[in-house]
């Protein structure tokens, strides 16, 4: 570009020059004049310049090897000389721009690209290289990048992601894009954009001008596919050929709706569950299946039919998704050993829009089959409350328990008391028929609670052993006399008078009748005319003992002893006869008890020595003399005994006490056992045996008692149900020792020729046995003879042979 005209040269330059410069400065100060006076008119006016300037244009992305030529600077002053010298300041002046400063040629010596900068405000202006001053004022003009088609459209936020619901309608709107183009939108077609779909139907189309991607295609189903990956496509120029394109992938993700109805896999379930489960036990889950999700899935169970329904229970699990069956109410194998539940399963939420796909919902049958246990017995009570009076005789049944297997096998049951809940050992239970009786006679006074626990055992199965509280409260009867509470002792002052209160009195009885307590007071009979005091029954069992005279002395009597006679009010009357000890004693004016002595006796302070050397010698013979009778008598009452365990043969037993031999039948009676009604107590008790129960086959009833099947008592039975139970309680007795034999000594005794064969009565003698009379017995004890006859002979043996 150029800008100006050229000057004409003459042959006068120098005085052209010369004019001109003059004429400049001239004209520059009566520009400067006009200005001023114009602005204070309010007038704006254009200045005329020297030199003309416009707008450059270029266009970017040049990409030759020489800057790119922009355009020219040239001043009306400019003689071409050199004299003017052009500066360029500014956007990009001296990097991005260049000027020659003689010619005024202006270049680019960098790349121009219009997205980076659209133009640059440059200033120019010309200098007198010899002043070095300028010649005009400093003018502006700009350089504009014109635009070229060089960037395509661009997805700012790809890859973009959206989610419709499945089953979506043609036209439903998925997601709208928008793409951009950095040219210029106002120069040309470089930056509008058109949409096109290259990857995503016929599932999915996009409006061409708007980017606006919609669904092209009903009834997609995520249950067949849920994923779908299209390629959108922005092309600038208009979409004509030769334009840019850019592209971006849409992930869109179909949602869940409730299209599908739930279904069990299976028409029918088989479960089992012991009959000893809990109430609340897990039977079994069953679930049908949604080809749904989420909440769209999620089911409700409930039982609908079956003869269950009442013994069970089906809840949802904490996903919605499973239906528990839980146990509602005991089961028992014996009372019904299967049941049948129908079972519904049900959507939660349903979409109103797809209920013509139901229904919603399933059916199927669940068989529950209850596994048989060996069980304990069962009691035909779940506790047992007794009332006995405590003035049972002993052998009295009061009550008898009833247990059953509650098996189909119906075994036999045992009877036991649990030793630790009857450690007196009160009472006794049948084996066999569960008849509870009384051993030991009752005191309510003494316990008037016994809390014990009856045990049954299956015979078959001795760890199947089920258990009852049996409480027995004992009934009381008036067997106690009652007493004086406290005060066994009063006093009467010397200054009392007649009719003087001097003592109330009260009682106890430990016995608790049904109406309360009530006492009489009286003098015993034999004091009945006492001179001195006498009784008053307040009738609210309490007495008063009042004085008869005055003018008591200690001189006279120090002390009265006073009986009173006390009596219940229940039957059978309790009477007792208490002693209460009166003393006179001084007292003050106030009546408070100074001194009860009649007078002061004063002992010895000390005693002469050979006084005390006399006690202390006697004391000390007595003392010798005891010691030496005690030892004496410990010497003859101990038996000489030896036990030499190499003279212990097969089948002796050793024991301490005379054998009765044939008329020895004290270890068990067995007479007694086999006739019990004639059973009578007599004779010694085994010394290895407590005798706690004395032949309680006598005190069993001959009649059969107890629930039907069990076994009779009485008769012959009375031996087999004694022994076995006798058996089972050293077997459940942890304290007791192993009796388990049965020794009968029904040889040898007194009443045979021989007589007793025991040494026991030898130890008064201190000299060797001889044992040659054995040969004249017989052949029976011709082993005897053998062994002790001859050899070695032992004084000191002490034992039986059976």
């Amino acid at each position: 570009h150029k800008i100006g005209k050229m000057p004409v040269y003459t042959l006068l330059l120098p005085l052209a020059l010369a004019l001109l410069t003059l004429l400049c400065e001239a004209q520059g100060r009566m520009d400067k004049a006009r200005s001023q006076e114009e602005s204070r008119a309010g007038l704006l006016r254009r200045v005329k310049r020297g030199w003309v300037w416009n707008q450059f244009f270029v266009l970017e992305e040049y990409t030759g090897l020489e800057p790119l030529y922009i355009g020219k600077l040239h001043s009306d002053m400019d003689l071409g000389d050199g004299s003017i010298k052009y500066i360029l300041s500014g956007d990009g002046a001296g990097t991005t721009f260049t000027i020659d400063d003689s010619t005024g040629d202006i270049h680019a010596i960098k790349r121009l690209d219009r997205e980076v900068k659209a133009q640059y405000l440059l200033k120019a202006q010309a200098w007198n290289r010899q002043t070095d001053r300028p010649l005009e004022p400093e003018s502006q003009f700009i350089v504009k990048i014109q635009d070229i088609n060089d960037n395509e459209p661009k997805f700012q936020d790809g890859p973009y992601q959206a989610t419709i619901p499945e089953m979506s309608t043609i036209g439903t709107e998925v997601i709208r894009l928008t793409a951009t183009d950095a040219d210029d939108p106002t120069y040309g077609n470089s930056a509008r954009v058109v949409y096109s779909i290259l990857q995503g139907q016929p599932y999915f189309s996009v409006e061409p001008k708007t980017g606006e991607v919609r669904v092209s295609l009903a009834g997609m189903d995520r249950e067949v596919r849920e994923i779908y990956s299209i390629i959108i496509q922005a092309k600038d120029m208009g979409g004509q050929l030769g334009g840019l394109a850019g592209t971006t992938v849409v992930n869109i993700t179909l949602s869940d709706v409730n299209d599908n109805p739930p279904m069990f896999d299976q028409k029918l379930y088989q479960m089992s569950v012991l009959e000893s489960a809990p109430v609340g036990s897990v039977v079994g889950r069953i679930r049908a299946k949604d080809r749904d999700i989420g909440i769209n899935a999620e089911m409700r169970y409930s039982i609908i039919d079956g003869d269950g329904r009442d013994t069970f229970d089906i809840s949802t699990d904490p996903t919605n998704l499973f239906g528990i069956i839980t146990i509602k109410k005991p089961l028992n194998f014996e009372s019904k050993a299967s049941y049948t539940l129908k079972i519904e399963g049900a959507n939660t939420h349903l979409d109103h829009r797809f209920l013509d796909k139901g229904p919603f919902s399933h059916v199927t049958i669940v068989h529950v089959s209850v596994e048989d246990i060996d069980e304990p017995p069962e009691f035909s009570s779940a506790a047992y409350y007794i009332e006995v009076s405590e003035e049972a005789e002993i052998g009295t049944v009061f009550t008898t328990v009833s247990a059953r297997d509650p098996d189909a096998s119906n075994n036999s049951i045992r009877y036991s008391i649990e030793m630790t809940t009857d450690l007196g050992k009160y009472f006794y239970i049948d084996i066999t028929s569960g008849a509870l009786m009384t051993v030991l006679a009752l005191d309510r006074e003494e316990l008037s609670w016994h809390n014990i626990t009856v045990l049954a055992m299956e015979m078959s199965n001795p760890s199947m052993i089920g258990s009852v509280s049996v409480a027995v409260k004992i009934l009381d009867v008036n067997d106690n006399p009652p007493s004086l509470t406290h005060y066994f002792e009063a006093f009467v002052c010397e200054s009392a008078k007649a009719g003087q209160l001097i003592q109330t009195v009260t009682a106890i009885d430990p016995d608790d009748p049904l109406g309360g307590q009530h006492f009489y007071y009286s003098l015993a009979p034999e004091a009945a005319n006492n001179p001195n005091f006498t009784l008053r029954d307040n009738q609210d069992n309490t007495a008063w003992i009042l004085t008869r005279r005055g003018g008591w002395s200690q001189q006279d009597q120090s002390v009265y002893y006073l009986p009173i006679f006390i009596s219940d009010g229940e039957l059978p009357v309790q009477t007792s006869t208490s002693t209460l000890t009166i003393r006179v004693c001084s007292c003050d004016v106030e009546g408070n008890v100074m001194s009860c002595n009649a007078e002061a006796y004063h002992l010895p302070a000390s005693l002469s020595r050979g006084a005390l050397i006399a006690i202390l010698a006697c004391i000390f013979v007595m003392l010798v003399m005891i010691l030496l009778m005690l030892s004496l008598r410990s010497h003859r009452k101990r038996p000489y005994l030896h036990d030499e365990e190499d003279n212990v043969h097969e089948n002796i037993v050793r024991y301490d006490d005379e054998g009765g031999g044939e008329e020895d039948t004290e270890a068990f009676d067995i007479a007694a056992m086999w006739n019990p009604h004639e059973a009578h107590l007599v004779g010694k008790q085994r010394q290895d045996m407590l005798p706690e129960i004395e032949s309680l086959s006598r005190y069993v009833p001959l009649a059969c008692v107890g629930w039907p099947g069990s076994v009779c008592v009485g008769g012959d039975s009375n031996v087999q149900g004694y022994v076995l139970s006798k058996l089972l309680e050293a077997d459940l007795d942890p304290c007791a020792p192993p009796y388990d034999s049965l020794q009968t000594y029904a040889y040898e005794g007194e009443g045979s020729v021989a007589e007793s064969l025991s040494s026991l009565q030898s130890g008064c003698s201190n000299t060797d046995h001889e044992y040659d009379y054995l040969n004249d017995w017989g052949p029976r004890f011709k082993k005897l003879a053998e062994m002790y006859g001859e050899g070695t002979r032992d004084s000191s043996l002490y034992t039986h042979i059976l």
